[in-house]
Protein backbone atom coordinates (compact mmCIF):
# COMPACT_ATOMS: atom_id res chain seq x y z
CA UNK A 1 0.00 0.00 0.00
CA UNK A 2 1.27 3.48 -1.10
CA UNK A 3 2.18 5.89 1.65
CA UNK A 4 0.78 9.56 1.62
CA UNK A 5 2.94 12.19 1.66
CA UNK A 6 0.77 13.83 4.98
CA UNK A 7 1.18 10.27 6.66
CA UNK A 8 5.73 11.21 6.56
CA UNK A 9 4.97 14.40 7.84
CA UNK A 10 3.06 13.44 10.57
CA UNK A 11 5.43 11.27 11.38
CA UNK A 12 8.16 13.30 11.93
CA UNK A 13 6.31 15.77 13.65
CA UNK A 14 5.35 13.36 16.07
CA UNK A 15 8.90 12.12 16.11
CA UNK A 16 9.96 15.64 17.06
CA UNK A 17 7.55 16.26 19.69
CA UNK A 18 8.09 13.74 22.20
CA UNK A 19 12.11 13.49 21.44
CA UNK A 20 11.98 16.83 23.11
CA UNK A 21 10.08 15.50 26.29
CA UNK A 22 12.39 12.34 26.20
CA UNK A 23 15.80 14.11 26.32
CA UNK A 24 15.03 15.04 29.94
CA UNK A 25 12.05 13.75 31.48
CA UNK A 26 13.45 10.33 32.64
CA UNK A 27 16.60 12.00 33.69
CA UNK A 28 16.18 15.35 35.14
CA UNK A 29 15.10 13.43 38.42
CA UNK A 30 18.96 12.17 38.41
CA UNK A 31 20.93 15.08 37.50
CA UNK A 32 18.88 17.38 40.02
CA UNK A 33 20.08 14.88 43.32
CA UNK A 34 23.43 15.33 41.84
CA UNK A 35 23.57 18.45 42.14
CA UNK A 36 21.52 18.71 45.76
CA UNK A 37 18.21 19.21 44.48
CA UNK A 38 16.52 15.71 45.05
CA UNK A 39 14.07 17.43 47.71
CA UNK A 40 13.11 19.49 44.95
CA UNK A 41 12.35 16.89 42.69
CA UNK A 42 8.65 16.60 43.23
CA UNK A 43 8.55 20.31 42.43
CA UNK A 44 9.98 19.95 39.33
CA UNK A 45 7.26 17.72 37.85
CA UNK A 46 4.31 18.63 39.80
CA UNK A 47 5.22 22.15 37.30
CA UNK A 48 4.50 19.94 34.69
CA UNK A 49 1.07 19.16 35.64
CA UNK A 50 0.51 22.73 37.34
CA UNK A 51 0.81 24.35 34.01
CA UNK A 52 -1.47 21.75 32.72
CA UNK A 53 -4.11 22.87 34.82
CA UNK A 54 -4.66 25.63 32.36
CA UNK A 55 -1.96 25.90 29.82
CA UNK A 56 -3.47 23.37 27.29
CA UNK A 57 -6.92 24.42 27.58
CA UNK A 58 -5.74 28.13 27.18
CA UNK A 59 -3.54 27.21 24.08
CA UNK A 60 -6.47 24.55 23.01
CA UNK A 61 -9.26 27.97 22.90
CA UNK A 62 -6.53 29.99 20.88
CA UNK A 63 -6.02 27.48 18.33
CA UNK A 64 -9.98 26.99 18.43
CA UNK A 65 -11.09 30.47 17.83
CA UNK A 66 -8.12 32.66 17.48
CA UNK A 67 -5.01 31.08 15.43
CA UNK A 68 -4.60 27.85 13.15
CA UNK A 69 -3.74 24.80 15.41
CA UNK A 70 -0.38 24.48 13.69
CA UNK A 71 1.07 27.99 13.92
CA UNK A 72 -0.09 27.89 18.21
CA UNK A 73 2.05 24.61 17.86
CA UNK A 74 5.32 26.30 16.15
CA UNK A 75 4.57 29.42 18.81
CA UNK A 76 4.55 27.09 22.08
CA UNK A 77 7.58 25.11 20.58
CA UNK A 78 9.66 28.35 19.59
CA UNK A 79 9.26 29.47 23.28
CA UNK A 80 9.02 26.33 25.19
CA UNK A 81 12.60 25.36 23.35
CA UNK A 82 13.78 29.18 24.00
CA UNK A 83 13.48 28.88 28.04
CA UNK A 84 14.87 25.41 28.11
CA UNK A 85 18.12 26.42 26.56
CA UNK A 86 18.07 29.57 29.08
CA UNK A 87 17.89 27.01 31.38
CA UNK A 88 21.04 25.29 30.21
CA UNK A 89 22.87 28.26 29.95
CA UNK A 90 22.23 29.17 33.77
CA UNK A 91 23.40 25.72 34.74
CA UNK A 92 26.58 25.97 32.56
CA UNK A 93 27.51 29.31 34.28
CA UNK A 94 26.43 28.20 37.74
CA UNK A 95 28.62 25.45 37.54
CA UNK A 96 28.71 23.73 41.38
CA UNK A 97 26.15 26.09 43.17
CA UNK A 98 22.81 25.86 40.74
CA UNK A 99 20.05 27.64 42.84
CA UNK A 100 16.62 26.16 43.04
CA UNK A 101 14.64 29.31 41.80
CA UNK A 102 15.91 30.91 38.50
CA UNK A 103 16.75 27.02 37.49
CA UNK A 104 12.96 26.60 38.42
CA UNK A 105 11.09 29.60 36.97
CA UNK A 106 13.10 28.71 33.44
CA UNK A 107 12.37 25.04 33.24
CA UNK A 108 8.62 26.53 34.30
CA UNK A 109 8.28 29.00 31.55
CA UNK A 110 9.23 26.06 29.30
CA UNK A 111 7.22 23.14 30.24
CA UNK A 112 4.23 25.93 30.41
CA UNK A 113 4.77 26.20 26.51
CA UNK A 114 5.53 22.58 25.93
CA UNK A 115 2.48 20.69 27.82
CA UNK A 116 -0.19 22.21 25.35
CA UNK A 117 1.69 20.99 22.38
CA UNK A 118 1.01 17.40 23.28
CA UNK A 119 -3.04 18.04 22.58
CA UNK A 120 -2.10 20.57 19.81
CA UNK A 121 0.10 18.16 17.94
CA UNK A 122 -2.71 15.75 18.03
CA UNK A 123 -5.46 18.03 16.61
CA UNK A 124 -2.83 19.09 13.48
CA UNK A 125 -2.72 15.16 12.92
CA UNK A 126 -6.23 14.54 13.13
CA UNK A 127 -7.39 17.99 11.34
CA UNK A 128 -4.28 16.62 8.43
CA UNK A 129 -5.29 12.72 8.46
CA UNK A 130 -9.26 14.24 7.75
CA UNK A 131 -8.21 16.84 4.90
CA UNK A 132 -6.66 13.33 3.08
CA UNK A 133 -10.44 11.18 3.73
CA UNK A 134 -8.22 9.37 6.69
CA UNK A 135 -9.54 7.72 9.48
CA UNK A 136 -7.61 8.52 12.74
CA UNK A 137 -8.67 6.39 14.75
CA UNK A 138 -6.96 3.75 12.04
CA UNK A 139 -4.09 6.18 10.74
CA UNK A 140 -2.79 8.25 14.19
CA UNK A 141 -1.67 4.96 16.26
CA UNK A 142 0.49 4.05 13.41
CA UNK A 143 1.47 7.56 13.55
CA UNK A 144 2.18 8.61 17.12
CA UNK A 145 4.38 4.91 17.38
CA UNK A 146 6.90 7.28 16.51
CA UNK A 147 6.66 9.53 19.28
CA UNK A 148 7.06 6.89 21.28
CA UNK A 149 10.38 5.96 19.20
CA UNK A 150 11.37 10.00 19.28
CA UNK A 151 11.21 9.35 22.87
CA UNK A 152 12.85 6.43 23.25
CA UNK A 153 16.20 7.85 21.16
CA UNK A 154 16.36 10.78 22.88
CA UNK A 155 16.71 9.04 26.39
CA UNK A 156 19.49 6.63 24.62
CA UNK A 157 20.96 9.51 23.23
CA UNK A 158 20.57 11.35 27.14
CA UNK A 159 21.59 7.79 28.62
CA UNK A 160 24.62 6.70 26.16
CA UNK A 161 26.19 10.29 25.13
CA UNK A 162 29.20 11.79 27.55
CA UNK A 163 29.80 15.53 26.75
CA UNK A 164 32.99 16.49 28.64
CA UNK A 165 33.63 13.02 30.57
CA UNK A 166 29.90 13.67 32.00
CA UNK A 167 26.94 11.20 30.60
CA UNK A 168 24.28 13.34 29.47
CA UNK A 169 21.40 11.88 32.16
CA UNK A 170 24.31 13.46 34.79
CA UNK A 171 24.17 16.53 33.11
CA UNK A 172 22.91 19.57 32.48
CA UNK A 173 23.32 19.71 28.40
CA UNK A 174 20.07 17.42 28.49
CA UNK A 175 18.58 20.73 28.54
CA UNK A 176 20.53 21.65 25.62
CA UNK A 177 19.48 18.96 24.14
CA UNK A 178 15.58 19.06 24.86
CA UNK A 179 15.37 23.03 23.82
CA UNK A 180 17.67 22.51 20.36
CA UNK A 181 15.17 19.85 19.71
CA UNK A 182 11.94 22.16 20.18
CA UNK A 183 13.29 24.63 18.39
CA UNK A 184 13.50 22.21 15.09
CA UNK A 185 9.76 21.25 16.17
CA UNK A 186 8.99 25.28 15.53
CA UNK A 187 10.09 25.38 12.40
CA UNK A 188 8.34 22.66 11.08
CA UNK A 189 5.13 22.89 12.60
CA UNK A 190 4.26 25.43 10.12
CA UNK A 191 4.50 23.14 7.23
CA UNK A 192 1.86 21.34 8.75
CA UNK A 193 -1.42 21.47 6.65
CA UNK A 194 -4.00 24.60 7.70
CA UNK A 195 -6.09 24.05 10.57
CA UNK A 196 -9.55 25.62 10.77
CA UNK A 197 -10.33 28.51 12.98
CA UNK A 198 -14.00 28.93 14.42
CA UNK A 199 -14.24 32.69 14.25
CA UNK A 200 -18.12 33.14 14.18
CA UNK A 201 -19.34 36.46 14.01
CA UNK A 202 -22.87 36.84 15.33
CA UNK A 203 -23.19 37.10 18.95
CA UNK A 204 -21.89 34.78 21.14
CA UNK A 205 -22.33 33.70 24.68
CA UNK A 206 -19.59 34.31 27.24
CA UNK A 207 -19.05 30.23 27.14
CA UNK A 208 -18.48 30.06 23.25
CA UNK A 209 -16.71 34.26 22.74
CA UNK A 210 -13.93 32.58 25.04
CA UNK A 211 -14.31 28.74 24.08
CA UNK A 212 -15.12 27.29 27.04
CA UNK A 213 -18.06 25.51 25.52
CA UNK A 214 -15.61 21.93 26.05
CA UNK A 215 -16.35 22.74 29.66
CA UNK A 216 -20.35 21.65 28.77
CA UNK A 217 -19.11 17.69 28.59
CA UNK A 218 -19.13 17.75 32.60
CA UNK A 219 -22.73 17.91 32.26
CA UNK A 220 -23.16 14.72 30.38
CA UNK A 221 -22.64 11.43 33.34
CA UNK A 222 -20.43 9.23 31.31
CA UNK A 223 -17.87 11.95 30.42
CA UNK A 224 -17.79 13.95 34.05
CA UNK A 225 -17.01 9.94 35.10
CA UNK A 226 -14.39 9.70 32.04
CA UNK A 227 -12.92 13.13 33.03
CA UNK A 228 -12.68 12.78 36.66
CA UNK A 229 -11.08 9.35 36.46
CA UNK A 230 -8.65 10.60 33.98
CA UNK A 231 -7.28 12.95 36.29
CA UNK A 232 -6.99 10.07 39.44
CA UNK A 233 -5.41 7.80 36.29
CA UNK A 234 -3.52 10.92 35.76
CA UNK A 235 -2.01 10.88 39.04
CA UNK A 236 0.56 7.78 38.22
CA UNK A 237 1.62 9.61 35.05
CA UNK A 238 4.55 11.39 36.61
CA UNK A 239 5.76 8.93 39.53
CA UNK A 240 7.83 7.05 37.51
CA UNK A 241 9.36 9.88 35.61
CA UNK A 242 9.88 11.39 38.59
CA UNK A 243 11.35 8.99 40.85
CA UNK A 244 12.27 5.34 38.99
CA UNK A 245 15.66 6.74 37.74
CA UNK A 246 16.44 7.94 41.15
CA UNK A 247 15.06 4.70 42.73
CA UNK A 248 17.52 2.59 40.42
CA UNK A 249 20.20 5.25 41.32
CA UNK A 250 19.89 4.97 44.95
CA UNK A 251 20.89 0.97 44.87
CA UNK A 252 24.70 2.25 43.98
CA UNK A 253 25.40 2.36 47.84
CA UNK A 254 25.27 -1.45 47.76
CA UNK A 255 28.67 -2.23 46.42
CA UNK A 256 27.43 -5.63 45.05
CA UNK A 257 25.29 -3.59 42.69
CA UNK A 258 27.02 -0.63 42.38
CA UNK A 259 28.10 -1.90 38.65
CA UNK A 260 25.03 -3.35 37.72
CA UNK A 261 23.42 -2.49 34.48
CA UNK A 262 20.31 -1.32 35.88
CA UNK A 263 22.27 1.20 38.35
CA UNK A 264 24.84 3.18 35.69
CA UNK A 265 22.01 2.67 32.67
CA UNK A 266 19.29 3.68 34.23
CA UNK A 267 17.99 5.48 31.42
CA UNK A 268 18.54 3.06 29.13
CA UNK A 269 16.50 0.59 30.88
CA UNK A 270 13.32 2.65 31.10
CA UNK A 271 13.61 2.80 27.67
CA UNK A 272 12.18 -0.28 27.68
CA UNK A 273 9.06 1.15 28.92
CA UNK A 274 8.59 2.87 25.36
CA UNK A 275 9.94 0.67 23.48
CA UNK A 276 7.24 -1.53 24.81
CA UNK A 277 4.72 1.45 23.82
CA UNK A 278 5.68 1.22 20.52
CA UNK A 279 4.27 -2.13 20.34
CA UNK A 280 1.38 -1.18 22.74
CA UNK A 281 0.47 1.77 20.23
CA UNK A 282 -0.18 -0.73 17.63
CA UNK A 283 -2.45 -2.82 19.32
CA UNK A 284 -5.10 0.29 20.31
CA UNK A 285 -6.94 -0.31 17.00
CA UNK A 286 -7.71 -3.82 17.38
CA UNK A 287 -7.90 -3.21 21.10
CA UNK A 288 -10.60 -1.01 20.97
CA UNK A 289 -12.74 -2.71 18.12
CA UNK A 290 -12.36 -6.11 20.08
CA UNK A 291 -12.83 -5.00 23.80
CA UNK A 292 -14.40 -1.48 23.81
CA UNK A 293 -13.50 1.83 25.37
CA UNK A 294 -13.88 0.62 29.03
CA UNK A 295 -12.11 -2.45 28.86
CA UNK A 296 -9.31 -0.90 27.11
CA UNK A 297 -9.18 1.55 29.83
CA UNK A 298 -9.84 -1.22 32.69
CA UNK A 299 -6.35 -2.91 31.11
CA UNK A 300 -4.69 0.23 31.31
CA UNK A 301 -5.30 1.16 34.78
CA UNK A 302 -4.78 -2.67 36.12
CA UNK A 303 -1.29 -2.70 34.50
CA UNK A 304 -0.33 0.11 37.06
CA UNK A 305 -0.48 -1.86 39.20
CA UNK A 306 1.57 -4.34 37.77
CA UNK A 307 3.92 -1.48 36.74
CA UNK A 308 4.37 -0.06 40.30
CA UNK A 309 4.12 -3.34 42.14
CA UNK A 310 7.32 -5.08 40.06
CA UNK A 311 9.83 -2.07 41.08
CA UNK A 312 8.75 -2.73 44.69
CA UNK A 313 9.40 -6.57 44.28
CA UNK A 314 12.93 -6.04 41.84
CA UNK A 315 16.24 -5.56 42.32
CA UNK A 316 19.42 -4.78 39.94
CA UNK A 317 21.03 -8.41 40.49
CA UNK A 318 19.60 -11.24 38.43
CA UNK A 319 16.72 -12.59 38.45
CA UNK A 320 14.95 -9.76 40.48
CA UNK A 321 16.11 -7.46 37.48
CA UNK A 322 13.89 -9.29 35.31
CA UNK A 323 11.41 -7.49 38.01
CA UNK A 324 12.08 -4.37 36.76
CA UNK A 325 12.14 -5.34 33.06
CA UNK A 326 8.65 -6.51 33.07
CA UNK A 327 7.58 -3.37 34.95
CA UNK A 328 9.24 -1.56 31.75
CA UNK A 329 6.91 -3.94 29.72
CA UNK A 330 3.67 -3.62 30.85
CA UNK A 331 4.27 0.79 31.39
CA UNK A 332 3.42 0.40 27.59
CA UNK A 333 -0.26 -0.85 28.34
CA UNK A 334 -0.27 1.27 31.27
CA UNK A 335 0.44 4.86 29.46
CA UNK A 336 -0.98 3.77 25.82
CA UNK A 337 -3.98 1.95 26.38
CA UNK A 338 -5.68 5.08 28.49
CA UNK A 339 -3.99 8.05 26.66
CA UNK A 340 -3.84 7.46 22.83
CA UNK A 341 -7.89 5.80 23.48
CA UNK A 342 -8.64 8.59 25.44
CA UNK A 343 -7.61 11.32 23.17
CA UNK A 344 -9.52 9.49 20.69
CA UNK A 345 -12.71 8.74 22.83
CA UNK A 346 -12.89 12.61 23.11
CA UNK A 347 -12.15 13.11 19.27
CA UNK A 348 -15.23 10.74 18.81
CA UNK A 349 -17.56 12.09 20.91
CA UNK A 350 -17.24 15.99 20.45
CA UNK A 351 -18.04 18.09 17.76
CA UNK A 352 -15.45 20.03 15.58
CA UNK A 353 -16.08 23.34 16.79
CA UNK A 354 -15.00 22.17 20.31
CA UNK A 355 -12.35 19.34 19.51
CA UNK A 356 -9.22 21.25 20.59
CA UNK A 357 -10.24 22.53 23.34
CA UNK A 358 -11.94 19.05 24.21
CA UNK A 359 -8.43 17.41 24.14
CA UNK A 360 -7.43 20.25 26.20
CA UNK A 361 -9.37 19.85 29.13
CA UNK A 362 -8.61 15.61 28.56
CA UNK A 363 -5.10 17.18 29.13
CA UNK A 364 -5.90 19.23 32.12
CA UNK A 365 -7.20 16.11 33.77
CA UNK A 366 -4.44 14.09 33.31
CA UNK A 367 -1.61 15.92 33.05
CA UNK A 368 -2.80 18.67 34.95
CA UNK A 369 -5.11 18.32 38.24
CA UNK A 370 -3.62 14.55 37.99
CA UNK A 371 -0.22 14.78 37.62
CA UNK A 372 -0.29 17.30 39.73
CA UNK A 373 -2.00 16.18 42.43
CA UNK A 374 0.02 12.54 42.07
CA UNK A 375 3.51 13.89 41.59
CA UNK A 376 2.85 16.22 45.19
CA UNK A 377 1.30 12.81 47.13
CA UNK A 378 4.23 10.52 45.78
CA UNK A 379 6.46 13.28 47.20
CA UNK A 380 4.74 12.84 50.15
CA UNK A 381 4.90 9.02 50.33
CA UNK A 382 8.59 9.16 49.25
CA UNK A 383 9.53 11.55 51.82
CA UNK A 384 7.16 9.94 54.71
CA UNK A 385 8.89 6.65 53.54
CA UNK A 386 12.50 7.92 53.75
CA UNK A 387 13.99 6.48 50.87
CA UNK A 388 17.04 8.96 50.69
CA UNK A 389 18.37 8.19 53.98
CA UNK A 390 16.76 4.21 54.09
CA UNK A 391 16.85 3.08 50.51
CA UNK A 392 15.60 0.05 51.58
CA UNK A 393 12.27 1.76 51.93
CA UNK A 394 11.69 2.16 48.50
CA UNK A 395 10.04 -1.16 48.19
CA UNK A 396 6.88 0.33 50.89
CA UNK A 397 6.73 3.18 48.51
CA UNK A 398 6.20 1.50 45.34
CA UNK A 399 3.24 -0.87 47.15
CA UNK A 400 1.66 2.59 47.95
CA UNK A 401 1.12 3.47 44.77
CA UNK A 402 0.52 0.00 43.45
CA UNK A 403 -2.57 -0.13 46.15
CA UNK A 404 -3.81 3.71 44.96
CA UNK A 405 -4.28 2.16 40.97
CA UNK A 406 -5.66 -1.25 41.98
CA UNK A 407 -8.43 1.02 43.93
CA UNK A 408 -8.98 3.23 40.93
CA UNK A 409 -9.28 0.46 38.51
CA UNK A 410 -11.87 -1.21 40.80
CA UNK A 411 -14.07 2.17 41.13
CA UNK A 412 -13.75 2.67 37.20
CA UNK A 413 -15.00 -0.92 36.26
CA UNK A 414 -18.11 0.21 38.30
CA UNK A 415 -19.10 3.31 37.58
CA UNK A 416 -18.15 3.87 33.85
CA UNK A 417 -20.39 2.09 31.38
CA UNK A 418 -19.08 1.23 28.01
CA UNK A 419 -20.28 3.54 25.21
CA UNK A 420 -20.50 0.83 22.99
CA UNK A 421 -23.13 -0.91 24.68
CA UNK A 422 -24.80 2.32 25.16
CA UNK A 423 -25.14 3.46 21.81
CA UNK A 424 -26.14 -0.55 21.42
CA UNK A 425 -29.34 -0.03 24.17
CA UNK A 426 -30.18 3.32 22.48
Amino acid sequence: MKIKPITIKLVLMNFLEFAVWGAYLTSLGRYLGNIGLGSQIKWFFAMQGIVSIFMPTLMGIVADRKIEAQKVLSLCHGIAGAAMIGAGFYCMNAGGGVAFAPLFILYSISVAFFMPTIAIANSVAYNALGKEGMDPVVAFPPIRVFGTVGFICSMLLTNFLKIGGVAMQDSYTQLFSSGILSLVLCGYALSMPACPVNKSSGKQSFADAFGLKAFSLFKDGQFAIFFIFSMLLGASLQVTNGYANTFLGSFASDPALADTFAVKNSNALIAISQASETLCILLIPFCMKKFGIKKVMLIAMFAWVFRFGFFGLGNPAMPGVLLFVLSCIVYGVAFDFFNISGSLYVEQNTTTDIRSSAQGVFMLMTNGLGATIGTLAAGAVVDACDVFNTPANWASAWYIFAGYAFVVGVLFMILFKDPQKQKAAA
